[in-house]
């Protein structure tokens, strides 16, 4: 797994453990997500939007897929060709493999081992995410996640943004024991904070934690929580509730996440990769049709009109030229 890594954990700022008596979130909702295919055909695993996680449990996230871990063959890989966006922002993590993306504002970049592109749709914008000419005809591993952050109605309408934020650019820090790598993203754990520049307050973090490890971590109040295993297998709450790849949990009131990776692990990942989440809840109506979310049925309505008439931007010429070829 090669996402940013320090050889020498207690090198690193630590995260110290919350004051005693602190408030362990437990676990209200456990969900194993379910498969399905995405863009042109590619594998995803969706905890949320769904029965068990919906939008309210979710806000002010609005979904998450996780990608992979998937060995192609050559040939195999594949994308998702330009589409539009309006109403919130796109957050993609590459953990194995490299995936392109392209923009109508001018944006993209490749996005590789461990680096992320944070891209605010906000009142419209087209991009695609393809997976690089080299991997279509070498074939290899690819594993990643994209994250919908939804945007409050005063911002569904700001010009889009994009961000490149690179592997090296990512904060790392370490628990209190120094036993598990912690990756900020964007966001504030403990007074860390990632180079994510966000709309509404949220954190996103990649951690990866020892056999055995045992961690609690400071999380505000008023914040949701939500956890979701890469790989691996561990526990989740004071109750320590076994979870294992492939699942997401929601988390109820407190000021803690405890988390901890089994001591024997088996399969793959001898670590345990965990995905954590929180934000502020916008609390807002939720008005949603494949691309576009917006809060009410008319908004979404004017969004396909707009993207009709190409008010969100057009697919750039040199693109439409590859394709006559």
């Amino acid at each position: 797994m090669p996402a940013i890594s320090h050889p020498n954990w207690t090198a690193l700022p630590r995260i110290p453990e919350p004051a005693l008596p602190g408030i362990d979130r437990p676990v209200v909702t456990l969900t194993t997500a379910p498969s399905l295919l995405e863009g042109a055909g590619f594998p995803v695993r969706r905890p949320f939007p769904g029965r068990e996680i919906g939008f309210r449990q979710a806000d002010p996230f609005l979904l998450l897929d996780h990608m992979g871990a998937v060995e192609y063959a050559p040939g195999e890989p594949k994308g998702a060709p330009w589409h539009p966006h309006r109403g919130f922002e796109t957050v993609t993590y590459i953990i194995d493999g490299a995936m392109q993306h392209r923009d109508s504002q001018g944006g993209g970049g490749l996005i590789s081992n461990g680096s992320t592109q944070w891209m605010t749709a906000g009142a419209g914008i087209l991009h695609d995410e393809m997976p690089p000419e080299e991997l279509v005809k070498t074939g290899g591993l690819f594993h990643g996640f994209q994250l919908w952050v939804n945007l409050p109605s005063d911002l569904k309408r700001t010009p889009p943004r994009y961000q490149s934020l690179e592997a090296s650019q990512v904060t790392l820090a370490t628990s209190a024991r120094a036993d598990a790598l912690l990756r900020v993203i964007a966001g504030d754990l403990g007074g860390i904070k990632g180079p994510g520049i966000t709309w509404i307050p949220v954190t996103v973090i990649h951690a990866s934690l020892e056999p055995g490890a045992q961690v609690r971590l400071p999380w505000p109040s008023q914040w949701n929580a939500l956890a979701y295993v890469l790989s691996g297998s561990g526990t989740v709450g004071p109750s320590h509730v076994l979870i294992h790849e492939g699942q997401g949990v929601e988390l109820g009131t407190g000021d803690v996440l405890s988390i901890g990776a089994s001591p024997n692990p088996d399969g793959s990942s001898r670590t345990l990769e965990i995905l954590l989440l929180g934000g502020q809840p916008i609390r807002e109506p939720i008005a949603t049709y494949g691309p576009f979310v917006m809060n009410t049925h008319d908004e979404i309505v004017q969004a396909f009109e707009d993207y009709q008439a190409g008010r969100m931007g057009t697919v750039p010429a040199q693109t439409l030229e590859r394709r006559d070829r």
